[in-house]
């Protein structure tokens, strides 16, 4: 199922060659976009946010987005930060546990990109030992892209447009010829901020948020192929 948008709320200013406007690379965020893991982060940052932070009912959905230092850093400071170990420990327990399932349709949609030329990217807050546990359980996922750019490639967390940009930058190519894939409202507000075209996926966030930071939305993958993507572009 695609849900297309009634009006873009951004327009970037694509480079048009022979008539037509030119796709290079498709940069997708992690959790959300290409794993359906956010119901089970919401989880595991709820009974965190519940037990250190009682007095803020919902943290865990305003931290979606950012890394785990940046979270640290904004809530778990002060008398928290000897508390930071524990969580960490929790946490590393929690993901190398967590069940890391394709959002329908990406694989397919993901090889039609490769296809027809399209330099792909993972680009996520995500750490090191993250990704670790998401190897162990997905052997082929380095093969499955050209780039994977972790939060330790960042100078900047999302929702500043640093990750995208140096993602592009990856690649040579200029950031309105790249389309971001993202869930979080700092990686929709990301994605927009660094001058891309922006697929706004329905996994974490409702229509109604998502379609305020995106050009196009989705819930899934289904339906969705390279062609339709470029017609997107020329519209």
């Amino acid at each position: 199922m695609v849900i297309r948008s009634v009006c873009s709320t951004f327009a970037p200013e694509f480079v048009i060659q022979n008539g037509m406007k030119q796709l290079k690379a498709a940069l997708f965020d992690l959790d959300g976009v290409v794993f359906d893991t956010e119901p089970q982060y919401t989880v595991f940052w709820g009974s965190q946010c519940r037990l250190y932070h009682p007095e803020h009912p919902g943290l865990e959905h305003e931290i979606k987005g950012s890394t785990l230092d940046q979270i640290y850093d904004r809530w778990w400071a002060g008398p928290l930060e000897k508390e930071r170990e524990i969580v960490t420990e929790r946490l590393n327990e929690f993901e190398a546990q967590m069940d890391y399932s394709y959002i329908e349709g990406f694989e397919l949609f993901l090889a039609d990109l490769h296809r027809h030329g399209v330099k792909t990217a993972v680009v996520t807050s995500s750490n090191h030992p993250k990704m670790a546990a998401v190897y162990k359980v997905h052997p082929e996922f380095r093969g499955l892209f050209d780039a994977i750019l972790t939060s330790e490639d960042f100078d900047e967390s999302k929702p500043s447009p640093d990750c995208y940009l140096k993602a592009a930058a990856r690649f040579g190519v200029k950031p309105e010829e790249c389309v971001v894939f993202e869930d979080s409202i700092n990686g929709l507000k990301s994605g927009l901020a660094s001058g891309a075209y922006v697929v706004g996926l329905i996994t974490t966030n409702t229509l109604e948020n998502v379609k305020s930071l995106s050009d196009y939305q989705i819930v899934n993958y289904n339906g969705l192929s390279f062609d339709g993507l470029r017609e997107l572009f020329n519209k």
